[in-house]
């Protein structure tokens, strides 16, 4: 007589925390991150002689609070799903499936760094939120980071579909660090493209915010009083004409903008290196001082995006971007996870699209001029808004606007004439080799190659003004990158002759009723 088999139960699987180590980090990040409300507590309590004690409070209660974070959160990854654990008085346990992984991103400031730590940051493109920062684990041991973006990517990636094109030739660039075994390299960056930084108009920000603190000061007559450099500059410009001395303190913030953009160029994309794993995965490592490794699953990447902003438009620059699922592009791409390739020729962005789809015909495809129609739409919508505007200007000479005024604004047309037939230009579509190819754009110019199997659903819209022209835009819908991507100003012949090669018998029951 057979015994019955008796099934082994199931194999708990223990949480994991993080790393000891943190607790030298995140206690000093709760102090910087409320450094300002401890400082007006401190000068509030100074009246009453206790503004010491006030902020000694403050600040242990900040380092307890990184000291709890270790104490109460854990994770642990079984064989369906990854979970976080964390809370004190109101707990919560984050489940994510392994199945809606959909990149994995490691990254380390500076202090994380020295103290062998990282951040990861797992996409899973759960919520339609721009803001959805994923599921994150802050912060792991290196090694143990590493194994965890191992063990939620490459154990469940399929093999690639075309092994051919795994040996597609990398982008001639400047040599890289050896890549790490079965890794192929696509590209690397170039000490050279650091030209390209001023550009970006990166240090923008940095600049800004130094100019408004010198400014204030300034204002406030504490540089001037006691500082004889800045009086002697400050003298300097008061002794020139209001034109020239405009025009030098142009050329000297010009000159620290690019100085600034430059320096954070190199820190940002410094040891940038994009290759391709063999499990099917692209995986993109940058960075001199903050460290960033972010892993993209191949079979989620939905198409990929040239940006050409103005300016880097202008040096022949551009920069590549991946549209893939779990992965939000947008405003600051350039710093997501997104990007592909930091501002670089434009002929090597070309490039390394190429490789990432594995076909060059959709980013080298002549494009579809969008017609009379479209061109006219351009120009009005730019220019109609200018005139209205001098128009407004020189009515208002009546009750005393001056009538420099409206002949400044008079300026404006040819620049407004000049972008509406820059914005045509950029416009244009293709559909070729099941991508829909799109680009659009002025101040920043984008082609975009999307697959059409990760297109969701197609929305032909038109607006009074289109009507009247009889133009529509036709919107692909995605769950990848920007979710909605748009061939503005086509003939409605042209767009439902789009959507029908696409996916073929889509409209007909539409068109039968019409």
């Amino acid at each position: 007589m057979t015994s019955p088999v008796t099934e082994a139960p199931p194999v708990a699987v223990e949480w994991r925390r993080l790393s000891p180590r943190m607790l030298l980090v995140h206690p000093v990040q709760e102090l910087l991150r409320i450094a300002p409300v401890l400082l007006g507590v401190m000068l509030a309590g100074s009246r009453t002689g206790r503004g010491e004690l006030w902020g000694l409070l403050g600040a242990g209660i900040a380092v307890l609070f990184g000291l709890l974070r270790w104490a109460t959160t854990s994770y642990r990854v079984d064989g369906e799903q990854v979970q976080v654990r964390s809370g004190l008085l109101r707990r919560s346990v984050l489940s994510v499936p392994l199945g809606r992984v959909r990149a994995v991103d490691i990254s380390a400031n500076p202090l994380q760094r020295v103290l062998g730590l990282a951040r990861l940051t797992i996409g899973t493109g759960h919520t339609g939120r721009r803001d959805d920062r994923g599921l994150q684990l802050n912060a792991l041991e290196r090694d143990a980071a590493t194994r965890l973006r191992d063990e939620l990517l490459h154990r469940r990636a399929a093999p690639p579909a075309d092994p051919a094109a795994e040996e597609t030739a990398p982008v001639e660039v400047a040599p890289a660090a050896p890549a790490p075994t079965g890794e192929r390299t696509l590209a690397a960056v170039r000490p050279g493209w650091a030209r390209y930084g001023p550009f970006t108009l990166s240090g923008l920000g940095a600049v800004g915010v130094v100019t408004g603190v010198f400014w204030q000061f300034v204002a406030q007559g504490r540089l001037a009083e006691r500082n004889g450099p800045v009086r002697a500059v400050l003298d300097h410009l008061d002794a020139l004409p209001v034109g020239l001395a405009v025009a030098q303190v142009v050329l000297v913030a010009a000159v620290l903008l690019a100085v600034a953009s430059t320096v954070g160029y190199a820190l940002a994309f410094g040891n940038f290196r994009l290759s391709r794993h063999p499990g099917g995965t692209l995986h993109v490592t940058r960075g001199l001082l903050a460290h960033r490794a972010t892993t993209i699953e191949q079979r989620r990447l939905r198409g990929v995006e040239i940006s050409e902003p103005l300016l880097l438009r202008a040096v022949r620059g551009a920069r590549c971007l991946a549209v893939a699922t779990g992965l939000r592009a947008g405003r600051g791409a350039e710093r997501g996870g997104t990007l592909l390739l930091p501002p670089a020729p434009r002929d090597a962005a070309y490039r390394v699209a190429e490789q990432v789809l594995g076909d060059p015909t959709p980013m080298r495809a002549e494009l579809v001029a969008h017609g009379p129609a479209a061109r006219r739409r351009r120009f009005t919508r730019a220019v109609v808004p200018v005139v209205v505007v001098v128009l407004g200007l020189l009515a208002g000479q009546a009750v005393g606007v001056p009538q420099r005024a409206g002949t400044l604004a008079m300026l404006a047309l040819p620049v407004a004439a000049l972008l509406g037939a820059d914005r045509y230009r950029s416009l244009g579509h293709r559909l070729v080799d099941g991508f829909l190819v799109t680009r659009q754009g002025s101040l920043v110019r984008r082609r975009t190659a999307l697959d059409c199997d990760g297109v969701v659903g197609w929305v032909l819209r038109q607006s009074w003004f289109q009507r009247r022209s009889g133009l529509v835009t036709l919107t692909a819908a995605t769950a990848a990158g920007e979710q909605a991507y748009h061939v503005l100003d086509v003939d409605e012949s042209v767009a439902t002759e789009l959507v029908d090669r696409a996916v073929p018998g889509l409209l007909a029951p539409f068109l039968d009723r019409s």
